[in-house]
Parts: structure tokens; C-alpha cells; sequence
């Protein structure tokens, strides 16, 4: 037991800026963190609907209760998901070789195709989230426990693009067919319970997040050899813009 809530609280301090007591980052502490990863999309996705509900209550207007959707998942998790989005872009940007894509996502500079795919990514998310009802904003909170899901298998089934960092790190101390696991487990249990909420935009939304997953073993093979944590979040943040995308073009159908 000790050995799990030590990965619990590395998988919440590592993902998100909730506080949590210190724990030892060694390799025995983190072997089943992977698991717990998803959990913090329950956070996220909670604290959308009760922003959602709040927002009725003080009655707020369309665009603050929009921006509050947007930027939820940017505060609980600190936005390290979406540095991996900026980095990636620049990176696939560059049309450079294999080698110097891998640089380039170490490099800590914010290039040009950064800051026009934040101002892009934003603006959709902004777009797309203005659209949606309480019943749709209830759907897509499931999601925030998918795409972390999805992203976990892909850290313990996907090739890694190097033999060091986070995503290296974690892959050689996770116990990989009980992460995996786990996160079909997680998986099937998220993506239930946007069906039952609502089947054909709950399916719309599996749906997208399942394309892009495939989309994003595909990428990260061609272009980077294997995955990098930046291409962990580069494809968390494509996949719950994908989902939003989904569920709204479903509800017009």
C-alpha cells in the first residue's frame, strides 16, 4: 500500500499543481504512477461541471462561463500538457531530420509555430466550448479521464523516441501490463459513462479520441522515432480538442 500511494501522490504532483505530501521519486515509488494519471482528469472534469453550475447560479455571461472552460484544465494541471503542444508544434514546424526534431523539443525557447498554435488551439477550444450545453459539458468531463487513460497505455505500450526522460523513466519503472491494465480499465469505465450520459455524443466523442490515438502512433514513429513526454502532451491536448470538435458536430447531426 505504501508503494501505491507513494505513485498516487508522483502522479499528482508530476501532472497537476494540486498539493501533495513529498514522496520519494525512486524507482520503486513510481512504478504503478502511471496508474493514478487518469484520476486527475476526474479532478479536471468535476471542477468544469461545478464551474458549470456556479456559472448558472451567478449567472455569467456566455464568454466567462466559456473562458472558465478553457482554462480549468490549464490551472489544475499547470499547463504542462500543453508546453508538450508547443514544443511538438515547433518541432513538427521544422521540417528538420529526426535528430534535430528531438532537440528541438528540448529546447526551452518558444518558437514562432508555438505561439500561433497557442493562439490557435485557444481560440478553437474557445469557439467550440461556447457551444455546448450542461449536458454536453457533463459528457466531455468523462473525457479528461479518457485522453489521460489513452495517453498512460500509450507511455506503457508505444515505443519511446529515447532511451532518457520523463516518458523513459516512467515506461522502465512501470509495471507495464498492470498499467495497461489499468488503463483499459479506466478507459472502458470513462468511455461508459459518456455513452450512458449520452450515446450518440458520447460515441462521437470516443470515437475522435480513439482516431486520434491512432494518429498519434503513427506521428510520433514517423517523425520522432517513438513518444517523448512533449508528445504525451501534444496528444492529451489534441485529443480533448478532438473530443470537444466530435461532440459538437454530433449534436448538429
Amino acid at each position: 500500500m505504501g508503494r501505491l500511494w507513494n505513485s498516487f501522490k508522483i502522479a499528482f504532483a508530476m501532472y497537476s499543481k494540486i498539493p501533495m505530501p513529498r514522496a520519494d521519486w525512486e524507482k520503486e515509488n513510481m512504478r504503478y504512477m502511471m496508474c493514478f494519471f487518469p484520476l486527475i482528469g476526474i479532478v479536471i472534469g468535476a471542477v468544469t461541471v461545478l464551474w458549470s453550475l456556479a456559472a448558472d447560479w451567478l449567472g455569467a455571461g456566455g464568454l466567462l462561463r466559456t473562458v472558465g472552460y478553457v482554462l480549468i484544465p490549464v490551472m489544475v494541471t499547470g499547463g504542462i500538457h500543453l508546453d508538450g503542444l508547443l514544443d511538438t508544434a515547433d518541432a513538427l514546424s521544422s521540417y528538420q531530420t529526426r535528430e534535430r526534431k528531438l532537440e528541438i523539443l528540448k529546447d526551452s525557447h518558444a518558437g514562432a509555430f508555438a505561439v500561433i498554435t497557442a493562439c490557435c488551439y485557444f481560440m478553437a477550444a474557445l469557439g467550440i466550448w461556447s457551444e455546448f450545453t450542461l449536458e454536453q459539458v457533463r459528457i466531455l468531463a468523462g473525457g479528461f479521464v479518457l485522453s489521460r487513460s489513452f495517453s498512460g497505455l500509450a507511455v506503457a505500450a508505444f515505443p519511446g523516441a529515447k532511451s532518457s526522460g520523463t516518458v523513459a523513466m516512467f515506461a522502465d519503472a512501470a509495471q507495464k501490463r498492470i498499467v495497461e491494465v489499468s488503463m483499459y480499465f479506466l478507459m472502458v469505465l470513462s468511455a461508459g459513462y459518456m455513452c450512458f450520459m449520452n450515446v450518440k455524443l458520447g460515441s462521437a466523442a470516443v470515437l475522435g479520441a480513439w482516431l486520434t490515438f491512432v494518429y498519434y502512433h503513427w506521428m510520433s514513429k514517423k517523425q520522432f522515432g517513438g513518444i517523448t513526454g512533449d508528445l504525451a502532451g501534444f496528444f492529451l491536448q489534441l485529443c480533448e480538442l478532438v473530443m470537444a470538435a466530435a461532440v459538437y458536430l454530433a449534436g448538429k447531426i
